[in-house]
């Protein structure tokens, strides 16, 4: 994994918080029945079709844990899998292997399913120029880690936060007076703090399109829960002035008719929210 995130302190320490959160002053289990000194070796299993995603978070999970361990890796990020597959085996401190367990599984389950829905969305538009986006609706604390998972399943990645991109919603446009005033204002403070980011406006009917359309200044145009037929009528109107973005309500059955609207962009919620991890399990070998 090449997320800079990963390499840094900031990461190491969120790390140790998950371990910290578990652990705490001892896993008195592994504790009271295993020899500080046992050695032996563990294995990840996959348990259910689909798309692997953590691989690489987990090896620092382990080894933030103890540098000693040893892993040997069969199976990279982004491969499809199959009951039965194995991921990886783990050898060392059998006590290390215990403790580490159940937080590894929890990252690599999420992160995989996450993984697993981005490809199922990402199929569907095979063929088509729209590419499919995830949102800001994520685990607090976990957001690089799912974001990741859904660059990982072949989807793109929309703004990491508030902070690297514009999007003015319907509650800036109405807070700020309306369209305008809220691009206007946002361009001015742009300038002001020196700042080069891109601009994205929601609009919410095609009063609002001809007003962006009218005024510019922006970088991309939301659509939002813009019906099928609209959806097409508004790509027409826009004409490849500006990117266009579909969000609202689309679902796994209507995504692929959005697309062949012409929209460059399918924003998509569900790819990181109320998500189903991915079976897998880490066993002894015995």
């Amino acid at each position: 994994m090449k997320t800079a995130m990963y390499n840094s302190t900031e990461f190491e320490t969120l790390v140790n918080q998950w371990f910290a959160e578990d652990i705490g002053d001892g896993d008195h289990t592994t504790l009271s029945c295993i020899p500080e000194n046992a050695i032996g070796k563990s294995r990840l299993i996959v348990k259910e079709n689909g798309v692997i995603a953590g691989i690489e978070v987990a090896k620092i999970i382990f080894h933030t844990f103890d540098k000693d361990l040893k892993i040997t890796q069969f199976l990279q990020d982004g491969d499809n899998v199959k009951i039965g597959d194995i991921a990886f085996e783990v050898e060392g401190k059998i006590q290390s292997l215990l403790q580490t367990e159940r937080l590894m599984l929890n990252v690599m389950q999420r992160m995989s399913g996450i993984a697993t829905r981005t490809r199922e969305y990402v199929k569907l538009l095979e063929g088509t120029s729209t590419n499919v986006l995830d949102t800001r609706k994520t685990t607090p604390g976990l957001r690089l880690l799912e974001k990741e998972a859904v660059k990982i399943g072949g989807g793109m990645n929309h703004r990491i936060g508030l902070y690297d991109m514009i999007l003015l919603k319907d509650n800036h446009v109405d807070f700020a007076g309306g369209i305008a005033q809220a691009i206007d204002r946002t361009k001015n403070y742009l300038k002001e703090n020196s700042k080069d980011l891109k601009i994205e406006i929601e609009v919410r009917n095609f009063d609002e399109i001809n007003q962006v359309l009218n005024h510019g200044g922006v970088d991309r145009i939301m659509l939002d829960n813009f019906n099928i037929d609209d959806t097409k009528r508004a790509v027409e109107i826009i004409n490849h002035r500006y990117e266009t973005e579909s969000s609202g309500g689309i679902t796994k059955e209507t995504l692929r008719d959005y697309a062949e609207c012409g929209v460059d962009f399918i924003s998509v919620g569900a790819l990181t929210h109320s998500i189903k991890s991915l079976d897998l399990s880490f066993k002894a070998v015995k």
